[in-house]
């Protein structure tokens, strides 16, 4: 239960930033870009940058992480415009890349030694199959497995930080998808090549529309994407198994359908994916869908 109950699907993110300051001061943050953090280590997204920045509060560091350049040096010019004291710093990984996070988190290690908030919320989603190279399924790997190799590498810094906050203060946040309902993970046919599997992990497609439905050489995309997703939430449930008594906790959400340059990899179906978005709940704005995320990273009532 979060502590504030006016909080709905119209709340932006400036509001949440605007409602837990203290939360926000001082703190060490990550995050993929595409979004942004306090004194957190987060791969951060370009939508989250500014909530942080607009007010006089000031987090001690925020770290983006993005693969492209460009991309967190327009945040980091953003941030500046909005509040030249804020520290920030950009570090270059491609998240399916296992070699890539190993050394992108020798790069954090080397400017913080404590992390408060680490927010994973890099994503991608294609409709034909590809590998990383270590041969893992593309959507896998990118939207689970390098945010798990990164948080695991990061351990020691989330640790250092919750010696020094109230026990739940220090967050990892994960975020997932409400399309995660299609797929259960499937543990005996993680890369989906047609290994045979019980039901239980075989999951669904009624949800999704019917061009989204048909495999392209076996592959549905949609449902590779959906298996990363509940990867996400499982990820949080074993981290507050295993972090709780270290006082790190997770959480995962769903940020809303809301339009992101995620759905490149649809292609020529870009147009299909948008009008079966917008036939869904009526879609946040970047501003809105950051606000689930800002709770999830501050609201003090979840410590």
């Amino acid at each position: 239960m979060t502590s504030r109950t006016e909080f709905g699907h119209d709340t932006k993110a400036t509001e949440v930033a605007d409602a837990f300051p203290n939360q926000i001061k001082d703190r060490v943050g990550k995050a993929p870009v595409n979004n942004l953090k306090p004194h957190m280590l987060t791969v951060v997204h370009s939508a989250y940058h500014r909530r942080f920045q607009r007010r006089a509060r000031c987090p001690s560091l925020l770290i983006l992480v993005s693969r492209t350049k460009a991309k967190i040096d327009a945040v980091i010019e953003d941030i500046k415009a909005i509040n030249p004291a804020v520290t920030a710093k950009a570090v270059l990984v491609d998240l399916s890349s296992q070699a890539a996070v190993r050394k992108a988190a020798e790069e954090i290690k080397a400017l913080t030694p404590r992390i408060d908030l680490l927010i994973n919320n890099a994503g991608m989603t294609v409709l034909k199959r590809s590998y990383s190279a270590e041969g893992i399924e593309s959507q896998l790997a990118a939207n689970h497995l390098g945010p798990f190799l990164l948080t695991n590498l990061l351990r020691d810094q989330l640790f250092e930080a919750a010696k020094h906050s109230a026990p739940g203060a220090t967050r990892v946040v994960n975020v997932s998808s409400e399309g995660h309902r299609t797929s259960p993970f499937r543990f005996h046919d993680y890369n989906n090549e047609g290994w045979p599997i019980p039901a239980e992990e075989a999951g669904t497609t009624y949800q999704l529309p019917d061009w989204a439905k048909e495999p392209v050489d076996g592959y549905v995309g949609m449902q590779a994407y959906a298996q990363s997703k509940t990867a996400n939430i499982l990820f949080s449930v074993g981290l507050n198994k295993r972090l709780a008594d270290k006082g790190v906790v997770s959480y995962a959400l769903h940020p809303g359908a809301i339009f992101t340059e995620m759905s490149r990899g649809y292609g020529n179906k870009l147009n299909d994916i948008n009008q079966f978005l917008s036939s869904l709940n009526p879609k946040p704005s970047n501003d809105e869908g950051s606000s689930t995320t800002l709770v999830a990273a501050l609201d003090p009532a979840l410590n």
